[in-house]
C-alpha cells in the first residue's frame, strides 16, 4: 500500500502461527511529488481570457472615439501580455521536465540504495548462518557484560531462548569469562584469547574464547565481540597424552630401575669370576689351563661390557646425562686408550698405532670419562672387524675463524660398509651383519650410544668407508678453554733421518707421522732388502722385535748393508720383554715399547747420546703387577666390609698377597663398631665399605664413623667405598656423605691395592 508520507511498503507476510519467514521480503521506496498539480485546463484558459478582454476594450475605446493613445496601448499591453504568457509557458514546460528527470533518477537512487542494504541483509543472514552450521559461538557484549547478541548455538548450548539472552552476563549463564579492562583497549583495540569450560547436559565442553574489545572513537561506547569454537576433542587427546606421556615415564623410570638393579646384581657374581680368574691366573698353572682361565676372563669382559652398554643407554634414553668438562689432556687419553686395546690387536696379530699432531693443546675442558668411552667403542669395534692390517688413530686439530676442534679420526683396514649400513650404523640394536650366521656379537648399542654422548658434548660424530677398503670414524668435540702446547718442539727432530723396518705397516706409519710432525725425516721399508737403498744418512734405526731372531741376525745384515752408523732401537710388543738381553747383546740401543707413545719416542730420539740397553728403566705402562706394589709399602691394616662371601675373599686374597694385613667383617654396623670400638689396640689405615650391606647398609656406617671422628676430635680414617653402581650420582652421593675414594666393582687386583696405598699416600 501506499503511506501518507509516499513511501510504498511491502507489508511483512506472517504465518498462522506468527512466525516471521527467514527472508525478509524486499521493501520498495517511492519518491513523492514535488508540488500538487493543478488541472490543465486551469493553466491554458486563463491567459487566453485575458487577452480577449484587452482586445475588446481596445476596439470600444476605438469606437467610441478615445484617443489612439489609448487603443494602441491596450493592443500593446495585450501583445506584452501574450508574449509573457508565453515565455512563461516555456519555462514552466522546461522547470516540468528538469523536475521530472531530477524525480527519475531521485527514485533509481532511492531503488538502489533499497536494493543494496537488501543484498547487505542478505549477506549478514547468510554470514550468520554459516557460523550457526559452523557450530561456533558468537556473542556481543556491551561495557558492563550484558548481552546485546547472541547467535542460537550459543542459545542452544546454555538451554536458553536467544530473544531472552538479552542483558544477561556470562556468569550469570555460569560461564567464567571476565571483561577486558577499559585501560587495555582505551587507545587501540585488545585481543584476548582464552580456553572455557562450559556446563551442558551432556557434560562440560570445552571452547577456545577469541574476545576483541574496542572503543567508538566519537560515541567512546565499548563493546566486546567474541567468538568461540568447540575444542573439547582436542582437550580430551591432550589429556590422553599427557596421562600416556606419565605412563611412559614411569615405564621409562621402572625399567631405568630395573636395569640399575639387574646390573647390580650381574657386577656381583661377575666380580668374583674376574677377580679369581685373575688371582688364578697369578698361580702356578698348566698351559691348558692358563688358556682355560683367559678363556673365563675374556668371556667376563665381554659380559661387563655388554652391561656397561646397557646402563648408558638407559641413562641417555631417560635424558639423565650430563657431560663433566673438566681439565684434561687430549695426548694423556689417546695414548691409555691405545695401550689399552693393544693386547686385543696384538692377539689377532694386526697392528694399533696413534698419532697426534703438534698443535694439539695440552689440555682442553671436556669430560674425560665419555671421551675415553667413545675412543674404546670407535677402536674397539675396528679391532673386533679388522683381521688383516691395522688400526691408527689419528688426533688432530681443526681451527676457523669461528670455531676450534679437536678431531679424533679411527681408521681401520677392515671389511668395510656398504652404503645402506653407513645409514643405519649409528641407530640402536643395529648390526652390520644381523644374519643368525653373524661372526661378531654385540648388542648393536656402542655407536649408537657413542653419536649420543657426542652430540650431548657438542659435537659431531661421521663414518666413511667403501667395502673392501676399511672404514674411518670421525668425531669431533669443541677445544674449550685449551691450552697451547709447548712450541719448542715443533722443529726438534730437524736434521735427524730414521728408517722403520717393519711388517706392520700401520704402527710404522704411526711412528712415521710423528717424527715428520716434528721436522725430521724418515723411510719405511717391510723388509731388509727394502730398507737397504735408505742406509745413506740414516742416523736412527728403529726395528720390529717380531722380525729379529734371538741372535740378532737382521741387524747384522743391515749393518753390512750400509746402516753401520746409525743407532739402533728395537721395537718390542709386551711378550718380547723376555728377549730384551738377547736384543742388547746383539747390539740394539735401547727399545721402544709397542705401542709407541709420541712422547716417549721424541724423549729417545733426542736424547744425545742413547743410553744402554739394560740402563733406562720401561716406561710405566698400566698398573705395575700385585707383588711389584706390595714390595714398596708393607704393614697397612685394611678393614673390609662386604657381604659378599666371593668378593669379600677376592679383597682379601688381594690385599695379603700385596703384603698388608687384612680384617673382614659383614655388615655396616659391624664396621662401625670396628673402627670405633675401645676393645682395638690399633686404628685401621683403610676401610673398604660396601654399599648394600644387611643391618646396617655403607651410606649410615659411613656417618657413623665421621660423627664418632668428630666427637673424639681424632684424624678422619680413610674409607673406600665398594660399589657395582658406577653412575656419577652415585659417586657424588658417597663422596658427600664422607667417604674419601670409590671403587667400582668388579674389582680389578691392581688397582685395588692401588687405590688403597694411594688413600695412606695422601
Amino acid at each position: 500500500m501506499i503511506t501518507e508520507s509516499g513511501i510504498r511498503q511491502t507489508e511483512s507476510a506472517e504465518s498462522v502461527d506468527g512466525i516471521r519467514p527467514e527472508a525478509p521480503r524486499r521493501q520498495h521506496i517511492a519518491a513523492p511529488p514535488l508540488a500538487p498539480e493543478l488541472p490543465a485546463a486551469n493553466r491554458e484558459g486563463l491567459p487566453f481570457l485575458m487577452l480577449v478582454a484587452i482586445v475588446v476594450l481596445a476596439g470600444l475605446s476605438h469606437l467610441t472615439g478615445a484617443p489612439i493613445f489609448i487603443t494602441v496601448g491596450l493592443l500593446a499591453t495585450g501583445m506584452a501580455g501574450l508574449a509573457a504568457h508565453l515565455h512563461a509557458r516555456r519555462t514552466e514546460r522546461r522547470t516540468v521536465a528538469l523536475l521530472g528527470e531530477t524525480a527519475a533518477r531521485s527514485r533509481a537512487e532511492v531503488e538502489t540504495l533499497a536494493d543494496r542494504m537488501w543484498e547487505m541483509q542478505e549477506s549478514e543472514e547468510r554470514f550468520r548462518g554459516l557460523i550457526d552450521a559452523l557450530g561456533d559461538l558468537v556473542v556481543h557484549r556491551d561495557r558492563d557484560g550484558h548481552i546485546v547478541y547472541a547467535n542460537k548455538v550459543f542459545a542452544d548450548l546454555v538451554g536458553s531462548d536467544q530473544r531472552d539472552l538479552a542483558g544477561r552476563t556470562l556468569a550469570e549463564l555460569g560461564i567464567d569469562v571476565g571483561i577486558v579492562p577499559d585501560a587495555a583497549f582505551s587507545d587501540h583495540e585488545c585481543l584476548s584469547s582464552t580456553d572455557v569450560a562450559i556446563s551442558t547436559p551432556n557434560g562440560p565442553r570445552w571452547f577456545s574464547w577469541i574476545e576483541l574489545s574496542v572503543r567508538d572513537k566519537e560515541s567512546g561506547a565499548a563493546s566486546h565481540r567474541a567468538i568461540a569454537r568447540d575444542i573439547t576433542a582436542r582437550k580430551h587427546a591432550e589429556s590422553s597424552l599427557i596421562t600416556a606421556r606419565e605412563r611412559a615415564e614411569y615405564a621409562s623410570q621402572a625399567k631405568s630401575r630395573f636395569l640399575a638393579t639387574v646390573s647390580h646384581e650381574i657386577r656381583t657374581p661377575m666380580n668374583g669370576i674376574m677377580g679369581m680368574a685373575r688371582l688364578l691366573a697369578d698361580t702356578n698353572l698348566s698351559p691348558e689351563q692358563r688358556t682355560y682361565v683367559g678363556a673365563v676372563s675374556t668371556s667376563a669382559s665381554a659380559l661387563l661390557a655388554l652391561i656397561e652398554d646397557l646402563l648408558d643407554y638407559s641413562k641417555i634414553e631417560a635424558g639423565r646425562f650430563d657431560p663433566e668438562p673438566q681439565p684434561m689432556s687430549v695426548r694423556e687419553i689417546a695414548d691409555n686408550i691405545i695401550e689399552l686395546l693393544a693386547a686385543r690387536a696384538y692377539a689377532k696379530n694386526i697392528g694399533i698405532g696413534c698419532h697426534v699432531e703438534p698443535d694439539v693443546p695440552q689440555m682442553i675442558s671436556a669430560d674425560p670419562g665419555r671421551v675415553r668411552q667413545v675412543l674404546l667403542n670407535l677402536i674397539g669395534n675396528a679391532i673386533k672387524f679388522t683381521d688383516s692390517g691395522g688400526v691408527l688413530l689419528n688426533v688432530a686439530r681443526a681451527r676457523t675463524e669461528t670455531t676450534d676442534r679437536i678431531c679424533f679420526s679411527v681408521t681401520d683396514t677392515g671389511p668395510g660398509l656398504s652404503e645402506d649400513d653407513l645409514e643405519r650404523i649409528f641407530e640402536e640394536f643395529e648390526q652390520v651383519d644381523g644374519s643368525s650366521t653373524r661372526a661378531h656379537g654385540g648388542a648393536g648399542l656402542g655407536l649408537a650410544i657413542s653419536k649420543r654422548l657426542v652430540i650431548a658434548m657438542g659435537g659431531t660424530i661421521s663414518v666413511s668407508s667403501r667395502l673392501g677398503h676399511g672404514s674411518e670414524f670421525v668425531f669431533e668435540i669443541p677445544a674449550t678453554s685449551a691450552t697451547e702446547a709447548p712450541q719448542n718442539r715443533r722443529n726438534a727432530l730437524s736434521g735427524r733421518r730414521a728408517v722403520i723396518l717393519s711388517k706392520n705397516a700401520i704402527e710404522a706409519d704411526a711412528i712415521a707421522r710423528t717424527i715428520r710432525a716434528n721436522g725430521g725425516m724418515v723411510d719405511l721399508a717391510a723388509t731388509a732388502a727394502q730398507a737397504a737403498p735408505f742406509a745413506q744418512g740414516c742416523d736412527v734405526l728403529l726395528v720390529d722385535a717380531a722380525m729379529e731372531e734371538s741372535d740378532g741376525r737382521l741387524l747384522k745384515r743391515l749393518r753390512q748393508s750400509g746402516f753401520a752408523d746409525g743407532e739402533a732401537i728395537t721395537l718390542i710388543a709386551p711378550t718380547d720383554r723376555g728377549m730384551l738381553g738377547e736384543f742388547r747383546a746383539s747390539g740394539y740401543a735401547t727399545f721402544l715399547a709397542r705401542p709407541v707413545r709420541g712422547e716417549t719416542l721424541l724423549r729417545v730420539l733426542l736424547s744425545s747420546s742413547v743410553p744402554a740397553l739394560a740402563q733406562p728403566q720401561p716406561e710405566k705402562r698400566g698398573a705395575p703387577s700385585v707383588r711389584a706394589i706390595g714390595s714398596r709399602q708393607q704393614g697397612l691394616s685394611v678393614l673390609i666390609a662386604e657381604d659378599n662371601d666371593i668378593n669379600a675373599m677376592l679383597a682379601r686374597a688381594t690385599l695379603l698377597k700385596a703384603g698388608h694385613r687384612v680384617t673382614v667383617v659383614a655388615n655396616g654396623k659391624a664396621a662401625v663398631e670396628a673402627v670405633t670400638g675401645s676393645g682395638h689396640k690399633h686404628r685401621f689405615d683403610v676401610v673398604l665399605m660396601d654399599l648394600h650391606m644387611p643391618v646396617m647398609d655403607g651410606l649410615d656406617a659411613i656417618a657413623a664413623i665421621r660423627r664418632h671422628e668428630e666427637e673424639t676430635a681424632v684424624p678422619p680414617v680413610p674409607i673406600m667405598v665398594l660399589s657395582a653402581d658406577s653412575q656419577e650420582k652415585t659417586r657424588h652421593a658417597v663422596l658427600a656423605h664422607g667417604a674419601s675414594g670409590f671403587v667400582t666393582k668388579p674389582l680389578d687386583p691392581d688397582a685395588l691395592v692401588h687405590a688403597v696405598e694411594g688413600q695412606v699416600a695422601a
